[in-house]
């Protein structure tokens, strides 16, 4: 997969090694380090969530857009470059081409990401939400979904962003034949809580189990994603009606004011955050270090002949 590679691919060397050896790597989205959280907790979370990676026993590729090229495997100093830059895009999968021609900066969405990790040959990708159907407008579908559909990789979350519809989301879903696999749990958590009143399509309760999921859905032919939904840690985890009181009025606010499009998910995380006292805040962090290590040990139990643990 590494020979052949458009020229505007530029993979770390760390990252270049592993996946020619057949070691286990997860890629990472960056929007969350240049859209979705504040400074200076972006660029922390960025660095303790590769840690998390690798404290399970895979190498960690976090992927984002420089001067228009797509790095799969951010330095520190580059994660520090888009954790400061004001001017960085959102970058999701219609919008990689105008970034490449333009020479442009920008975090990968979960769609961006997984166009990225296929294109190289990663199978595990670990986020906090996906996106989703939105409660408003209803006609407001983000791109991860068809992205999914379209993506053989086992992508590590915790449900879909409270902020959306998750009934019609789940719906979306098994249309386009995306596996929604609890890890232990029958339930599909709603981002910052643990229920939602919506059942999850199969459960696992380990790695090992995701793993043997995700091979046979693949060689029956199907090319799809296996979202793998992993609760938030019960210790920060948000009760639901706390939740959904703060997304209706973030949602209505939203409204008012006429925001949609990509700008419409900051908005409504940044705004349910100011109404939960940044409790969601404190959540979102925790889940996204959860999900890290997660997939970490999923990486591994496709890879089970790989050593430990790999300095990078």
């Amino acid at each position: 997969m590494l020979n052949g590679l458009p020229k505007f691919f530029r993979i770390a060397p760390a990252v270049a090694r592993a996946l020619e050896l057949q070691m286990p790597v997860v890629a990472l989205e960056s929007t969350v380090i240049t859209h979705g959280l504040p400074r200076p907790d972006n660029l922390s979370l960025a660095h303790d969530m590769e840690d998390a990676v690798r404290d399970s026993g895979a190498v960690p590729a976090t992927v984002g857009v420089l001067g228009g090229q797509v790095v799969v495997g951010l330095s520190g100093a580059e994660l520090e470059y888009l954790a400061l830059n004001a001017n960085a895009r959102k970058i999701s999968a219609r919008d990689y081409a105008a970034a490449i021609a333009q020479q442009a900066d920008g975090g990968t969405t979960v769609a961006g990401t997984l166009i990225a990790a296929l294109t190289v040959g990663i199978r595990v990708f670990a986020t906090g939400g996906i996106g989703g159907v939105h409660r408003w407008p209803p006609y407001d579908v983000s791109a991860d979904l068809p992205t999914l559909a379209q993506s053989p990789v086992i992508v590590v979350c915790a449900g879909a962003k409270a902020i959306l519809d998750l009934p019609a989301t789940l719906e979306m879903l098994e249309t386009l034949s995306v596996p929604v696999v609890g890890y232990q749990t029958d339930e599909f958590p709603s981002f910052y809580s643990r229920e939602s009143g919506l059942r999850v399509s199969a459960r696992a309760e380990n790695a090992e189990e995701v793993a043997k999921i995700a091979q046979a859905h693949w060689a029956l032919g199907l090319n799809s994603a296996v979202l793998v939904v992993v609760p938030p840690p019960a210790s920060v985890a948000l009760p639901r009606s706390v939740v959904e009181r703060a997304v209706a009025e973030a949602v209505a606010e939203a409204e008012r004011l006429g925001i949609r499009g990509q700008e419409s998910t900051p908005f409504l995380l940044n705004k349910v955050s100011e109404l939960t006292g940044h409790s969601s805040l404190k959540a979102n962090l925790a889940l996204l270090l959860n999900n890290a290590r997660v997939a970490g040990e999923i990486a591994r139990a496709l890879f089970p002949l790989s050593p430990h643990r790999f300095e990078v």
